[in-house]
């Protein structure tokens, strides 16, 4: 086999590998990136980017349905799935196209391949096509592999009834009926998503209430809102098994210690995600990984074998796309030489439901256990100017602070846009604002924005637009 000598070795080219290659490519590097499928990775292909394609034409559909009480009325509209899959599958080629030329144009190579340890710094390469295999000796490699949907047992995938998230995004009909297995984001995206065409939701959460890691009144919200939609949660509820019957998948679940049944023509489980480190022979690597397989990282993302390094899902929790890119980013530099570690102080989170929720810092209850006095300050669209001209009043801004300092702790928000509005927060946190630095910040009007202000100006007993609970 022919040997190739790298500066740098990146397995897996989605969000985490492909900005690492770009920016080592950037600071000179001699770099190979490599991805056995479709560069981009989960997010780019089957994961973020699809999904709020999907999640934005549903939306419209909605808003054109429920338009008439702003005085629009339209025809009937219909949904052609399979015109919206084209569409979906046409914005995915776009960006995974340009994945490959960003990483060229920098500097790095990019080559699709199968990658495989054969000891810590030497992987072979198997194209699969009739190419020969290849050994790639590397001062640096960076392990960027992923995550995939877990199984759980009596829903092994046959993508047809019982669906990952990547099969549902590839529906190209809708169905009448979605049993989600799992009250986390991605079921709730995705089942939301249905449900505004017509698919009549039942979500299964085996906790008391659905979005459980996030402060509860985000979640509330959502919840209304899918059962205002004719939808249906049962909470405390652990799926057993399934059988088809009559042509549809029946969910036999124990219900707060009850035996209940739930029929669904689809049934989506949405339980998590495991790290993808199984196929690359990491053990000839002697890189270490956790007890549920993730792989373990220091500061500066660097496993226990020197000159090894993970990033994005497989080292595990927050598993986010933007979280990855910081971190391969991160790697970059350090391989580069530069002093650099993973010292954000923030990692915000979004979730595309309806209402749409943004995070950024720490809940009320986090705050309190970490030794804070905390004060809240909190402000509702529905007194907003510019949620009440868009129609969309539901939820609001919540501001956590240290009541002693003032020092911004976290900014939750549900509502419209909450995705956009979240930067913001983020930015402040992560610089160490104070809320007073928000709070006098001159927002434009009217704006959505101009919430997240009121809530900061609320936090300090200083709101214009909405009662105060505390005197300044």
């Amino acid at each position: 086999m022919t040997t190739i000598k790298k500066k740098a070795l990146i397995i897996g080219a989605g969000t985490g590998g492909y900005p690492c290659a770009i920016r080592l490519g950037q600071l000179g590097a001699d770099t190979l990136l490599v991805e056995k499928a479709k560069p981009g990775g989960v997010c780019l292909n089957v994961g973020c980017i699809p999904s709020k394609a999907l999640i934005s034409a549903t939306k419209l559909y909605h808003k054109a349905l429920h338009a008439d009480g702003m005085g629009i009325t339209f025809g009937p509209p219909k949904v052609d799935m399979n015109k919206m899959q084209s569409w979906k599958a046409g914005i995915v080629k776009k960006l995974t196209t340009g994945v490959q030329g960003l990483v060229k144009s920098n500097g790095s190579e990019y080559r699709q391949a199968t990658a495989e340890f054969l000891e810590p710094h030497v992987v072979k390469l198997s194209y699969g096509d009739g190419k020969p295999d290849e050994v790639v000796q590397a001062e640096h490699i960076v392990i960027a592999t992923g995550s995939l949907p877990l199984e759980i047992p009596g829903f092994e995938f046959d993508h047809k009834r019982i669906l990952d998230s990547t099969s549902c995004l590839d529906l190209d009909y809708i169905p009448k009926s979605m049993v989600v297995i799992g009250g986390g984001y991605i079921g709730l995206e995705l089942g939301q998503t249905f449900q505004r065409v017509g698919t009549k939701l039942t979500v299964l959460e085996g906790l008391d209430r659905i979005l459980a890691t996030m402060d509860p009144d985000l979640g509330q919200l959502v919840a209304k809102q899918i059962k205002a939609d004719g939808g249906a949660i049962v909470t405390k509820a652990k799926a057993l098994g399934w059988q088809e019957k009559q042509g549809q998948a029946v969910v036999q679940a124990d219900v707060d210690g009850k035996p209940q049944e739930f029929s669904a023509d689809v049934v989506l489980v949405s339980v998590g995600r495991r790290p993808i480190t199984q196929g690359l022979a990491i053990e000839r690597a002697g890189v270490n990984l956790d007890a549920k397989g993730f792989i373990q990282v220091d500061a500066r993302l660097q496993t226990n074998v020197p000159g090894i390094y993970a990033v994005g899902d497989v080292v595990g929790q927050p598993m986010l796309a933007h979280k990855a890119s910081h971190e391969g980013e991160i790697v970059a530099e350090v391989i580069a030489g530069k002093k650099t570690v993973n010292d954000a102080r923030v990692i915000p989170a979004v979730v595309f439901t309806e209402p749409e929720i943004a995070i950024a810092g720490l809940t009320k209850e986090e705050a309190e256990a970490q030794g804070h006095e905390v004060v809240v300050g909190k402000f509702p669209f529905s007194v907003s100017g510019r949620a009440l001209a868009i129609n969309e009043t539901t939820g609001f801004v919540k501001v956590i602070a240290d009541a002693k300092d003032e020092r911004l702790l976290g900014i939750h928000i549900v509502g419209p846009e909450a995705s956009d509005l979240i930067s913001e927060a983020a930015l402040a946190i992560e610089m160490g604002a104070y809320v007073p630095d928000v709070s006098l910040t001159i927002h434009p009007h009217p704006t959505l924005g101009e919430a997240v202000m009121e809530a900061a100006k609320h936090a300090i007993g200083e709101a214009i637009h909405i009662q105060n609970t505390r005197k300044h």
